[in-house]
């Protein structure tokens, strides 16, 4: 139960942070780039957190 939310959060925080980036290339926007390559960083970084955190 408890690795429940990360494992909702994380892949939500994955597609947005990648739709970010493809919208940010097909727009040439840079800052949305830069949140969607955010997005994939922090869903990753809570994720692994949440891993090593195990038990």
């Amino acid at each position: 139960m408890k690795h429940l939310l990360p494992l909702l959060l994380v892949p939500v925080g994955l597609v947005i942070g990648a739709a970010g980036i493809v919208y940010g290339e097909g727009d040439d926007s840079p800052g949305l780039q830069l949140l969607g390559v955010l997005f994939v960083l922090a869903a990753v970084v809570f994720g692994v957190r949440t891993l090593r955190r195990g038990s």
